[in-house]
């Protein structure tokens, strides 16, 4: 027998009612080939390279002798060179890999191409573009076929491959003594001895990481717990201390535990996405992935394939299948932040991948299913936008099942204080500082300060005072000037409106006090004569008396 003369039908057996399967005489099973992929990234993840290609290859090994064994059992060969030749078509047949020239092998002179290999389409997927060759199952499974009939060890190694962005893999098979010493390091791969000291150093890495991860994870508590306590125990991570943002936090709680849509507006900054992860962890996806993608950032071109994936050759650059993220969050959540700068073209083909839960990569004609969650968050006013006809209304609603408005930090000053200390501890954390907290005139002026950037713009200005501050404590001083010139809001505790004389005499002080009480320069500044500023003061009570001897004017 030839190889070409090699059939699938031949060679598979379908067993239904056994549930078995055959191919080559050999029982087999079907394995999808990203499922494969997301092996090797965990044991590449969890292992580290050296551990994850010493397995790959000597598991590939293992495969490609017993597949040689099985080719000899079943088949006659005209000659030895047709069995080593059935290698390449059996693997093809198989779905591994094609080759550029079916009669050529790793032993001739000019070694192996393969035009594709899977093994390097998974890698590009799970890891991108590599420095060096990547298919490790495929040189173990060609080194152990081979060694199997020439009865010698015989190593299979790459110098180019598609993994790293070559036009394909070339490969290369000698025995031990014809490598020599030039690639000795990529020959203790093939190493049984080597596999368990492999493992051994890659668990002693785990370990490594493992305690020192724990080790962080104490100082983060020890440098939080005070924080904690004076703030006010957190509702499920989050901060919550006004009764505005415990009543969105409680509705994050009740809506997770079902499937519905969410959709969670607010301004931007506000802390939308920390209310989306809250969902997610509080359902029964919480196992799954939670991803967010930001649809303003992505141009309207490229967002359909970075939502629902694409085929190979659909576009120019696309060199390969690529899932989009749809597929990539099956079982957990995906978050499509500022969904309101979504086109009007993408708003469709997201409607009915909303509705029909399903998708269709670009460039494919078939659909596939996915059980994803959908949370969106957007800063824009999506019904006005319905008025105005720039977002379709079917998709509001269907976006809209449940609404969760995250209200903007200024109107949930209890919050400030407790998140500015929380802030603060984790900014100190991370630059090994040791601040312990805020004087009474920085905690004021934060309260004082409308924050339009929200918990955003705080995180951003603890994190300066911590890098600037000399003490160990965050003084006025060290606050940005934006915040240390604010006056005191209007607004009262209890949501009433303050008198504007009582407003306009606390910013006059105010100003006075940043003066250092020059009262020329103040009101040169309030643009106001220096004889009505001096009214105003004696109609305080500050000047005249008693009471003005006491006074730094």
């Amino acid at each position: 027998m030839r190889a070409g003369d090699l059939d699938h039908k031949e060679l598979l057996e379908l067993d239904p009612e056994g549930g078995l399967i055959r191919f080559a005489g050999q029982r087999a099973i079907l394995l999808d080939a990203v499922a494969m992929g997301l092996l090797r990234k965990y044991l590449v993840e969890n292992f580290g390279f050296t551990a994850a290609r010493t397995v790959l290859t000597q598991f590939g090994f293992a495969h490609g002798w017993r597949m040689a064994e099985a080719m000899r059992t079943e088949f006659k060969w005209d000659d030895e060179a047709e069995w080593r030749r059935a290698g390449n078509r059996i693997h093809t047949l198989g779905g591994l890999f094609s080759v550029q020239t079916e009669d050529k092998d790793p032993l001739s002179k000019e070694g192996m191409m393969l035009v594709t290999s899977y093994e390097a389409e998974q890698h590009l997927l799970h890891f991108g573009r590599a420095d060096a060759p990547m298919c490790w199952t495929i040189c173990g499974l060609i080194s152990g076929y081979l060694s199997r009939i020439a009865g010698q060890e015989i190593f299979v190694l790459e110098d180019r491959c598609q993994g790293k962005g070559d036009a394909g893999c070339h490969l290369f098979g000698r025995t031990r003594e014809e490598w020599g010493d030039t690639r000795a390091e990529e020959l203790w791969f093939y190493d049984k001895s080597r596999l368990s000291d492999a493992l051994d150093v890659s668990i002693h890495r785990v370990t490594e990481t493992l305690k020192a991860a724990e080790r962080k994870l104490k100082e983060h508590r020890k440098a939080m717990v005070s924080t904690i306590r004076e703030s006010g125990e957190p509702m499920y991570g989050i901060v919550a201390r006004s009764a505005a943002m415990r009543q969105v936090v409680d509705l994050a709680c009740r809506v997770a535990k079902v499937d519905s849509t969410v959709l969670i507006t607010g301004e931007s900054g506000s802390g939308k996405e920390r209310i989306a992860r809250l969902v997610h962890d509080e359902s029964t996806r919480m196992s799954g992935p939670f991803i967010a993608v930001n649809c303003g950032a992505i141009a309207e071109t490229l967002l359909e394939s970075e939502l629902f994936g694409h085929a190979r050759g659909a576009f120019t650059g696309a060199t390969h299948d690529r899932p989009g993220l749809f597929e990539s969050a099956n079982g957990g959540t995906l978050l499509l932040d500022e969904v309101g700068e979504v086109s009007p073209g993408m708003q469709v083909k997201l409607l009915r991948a909303l509705q029909e839960r399903e998708i269709r990569r670009v460039g494919e004609n078939k659909n596939r299913k996915v059980n994803v969650r959908i949370i969106a968050a957007t800063n824009r006013d999506l019904a006005l936008g319905v008025t105005d006809g720039n977002f379709r209304q079917d998709l509001y609603y269907r976006l809209k099942v449940v609404e969760l408005h995250v209200p903007p930090l200024r109107e949930r000053r209890d919050d400030i204080l407790p998140l500015a200390r929380v802030l603060l501890a984790g900014s100190a954390l991370s630059m090994k500082r040791k601040i312990t907290g805020l004087t009474p005139g920085a905690a004021d002026q934060l309260l004082r300060y409308p924050w339009p950037g929200n918990v955003r713009e705080l995180e951003n200005v603890m994190e300066r005072a911590v890098a600037l501050s000399p003490g160990n404590r965050v003084e006025l001083e060290d606050l940005p000037e934006e915040v240390r010139q604010a006056c005191a809001l209007p607004p009262t505790a209890d949501g009433t409106v303050r008198p504007l004389e009582v407003i306009e005499k606390e910013y006059i002080l105010a100003a006075l006090a940043l003066n250092g009480g020059n009262q020329t320069r103040t009101s040169e500044q309030l643009h106001i004569g220096s004889a009505t500023l001096y009214r105003k003061l004696k109609s305080y009570g500050l000047i005249g008396g008693e009471r003005a001897n006491n006074q730094s004017l």
